[in-house]
């Protein structure tokens, strides 16, 4: 059975966790150590299965507790070397990914994705297991033709869904980061995911909207644009509702 348990999503941090049978990888560790091991009990979760943390990009909401939970956890950090380089971890273990091939670990496939975003060397994974296929993408601008090929054959979709573009506009952010946020190197807004969800899921396709700003966006908001534009139920939508809403996601194959 493949189990995914969102822990944390959103600009405050995120953590997700990938299991089967009794293995598991840790994607992200952007809250504290103690924090992360709160929500994997409530999650149901033992941490022995937790075998790498793999990190996307440095930005501290995806690496603030990454170093803590590697070397409490005794597990490796897993990314390319700018990556790592650029996110000061301390003392762990690093095991350099090559982004252009997949690789082994926790019982998994995982082949890194680029993504478009304003970091050293961005990217997103994609998960395969004999249980199923989990495509985990946030924290970028566009979607690329890899990431949507992994779209499209993936049995459940973790997708950004920051923004709505009107929150956007009329929020409190300074110009300078609006334009960031909507920008190529910035985030998915709410139609951006919907669309590339209308193009490359197929009905069986579970998904889940990540990474919703708390500024300008809320869940019920997202979920309806995507339903909007996909004619998905928005029942069959998931995303987060609230901070330490964990969210414990069996996939279906």
């Amino acid at each position: 059975m493949l189990e995914v348990h969102v822990l944390a999503s959103g600009s405050d941090g995120n953590c997700t966790i990938i299991e089967c049978d009794g293995e598991a990888v840790m994607i992200d560790a952007g809250i504290s150590c103690k924090r992360i091991q709160e929500l994997m009990d409530v999650a149901g979760v033992d941490r022995e299965v937790v075998k790498a943390l793999l990190i996307t990009h440095e930005h501290s909401d995806h690496i603030s507790g990454a170093g803590a939970v590697a070397r409490r956890f005794d597990i490796p950090v897993m990314t390319n070397i700018a990556t790592y380089e650029a996110s000061h971890l301390g003392n762990v273990r690093f095991q350099p990914v090559d982004c252009t091939s997949s690789f082994e670990v926790g019982g998994m496939r995982v082949t890194p994705l680029p993504t478009s975003h304003d970091a050293v060397d961005p990217c997103c994974y994609f998960t395969e297991t004999d249980c199923g296929r989990v495509l985990l993408a946030t924290d970028t601008g566009r979607l690329n033709f890899q990431i949507e090929h992994a779209m499209a054959r993936a049995d459940l979709a973790i997708i950004e869904s920051n923004y709505d573009p009107e929150m956007l506009a009329n929020g409190p952010y300074p110009y300078y980061l609006k334009q960031r946020i909507k920008g190529d190197r910035g985030h998915l807004s709410n139609f951006d995911c919907a669309d590339a969800i209308r193009r490359n899921t197929s009905e069986g396709t579970q998904l889940f909207l990540a990474h919703l700003s708390k500024k300008n966006n809320v869940p019920d908001l997202a979920r309806q644009t995507v339903s909007d534009v996909t004619g998905i139920d928005r029942r069959k939508i998931d995303c987060m509702e609230f901070p330490g809403d964990v969210r414990n996601i069996t996939v279906r194959v």
